[in-house]
């Protein structure tokens, strides 16, 4: 399975420049709301980084099968087929599913990387299982 990892949980330093390489990609502009990876506030105060965990929760609400699994284990959302309804952004446990008034899709991490890539204190990764 491949999915984004965080290997060093105590690194973040709430730069946001994941955040901003993953709004960047997805809409061509730095906008945290839209970005698949958000930085939050852990218990013990310090900034962390919450990304998808390939739980399938999105998958199995969606009423349009529009979210399938491929073969390296990462649910991929198919824009032909997405209606927009936003189910799946309200079941994400992390938090990290996103749809922007100005898409008509949905849209969440696929693990690209290039968050992993624009983090400075290269803390992200991804993994293959």
């Amino acid at each position: 399975m491949k999915k984004l990892v965080v290997k060093n949980k105590t690194g973040c330093m709430a730069c946001l420049e994941c955040v901003r390489a993953c709004s960047e990609a997805f809409y061509k502009e730095f906008d945290p709301a839209k970005s698949c990876i958000q930085i939050v506030t852990g218990k013990d105060g310090n900034p962390k980084p919450n990304t998808c965990i390939q739980c399938g929760k999105c998958m199995r609400t969606c009423k349009h099968g529009a979210i399938t699994q491929n073969a390296k284990g990462v649910y991929m959302i198919n824009k032909k087929l997405c209606t927009g309804c936003g189910e799946c952004v309200e079941v994400c446990p992390m938090k990290v599913m996103v749809k922007a008034e100005t898409s008509p899709v949905a849209t969440k991490c696929i693990s690209c990387g290039i968050c992993a890539k624009a983090c400075p204190m290269d803390i992200l990764e991804i993994q293959e299982k």
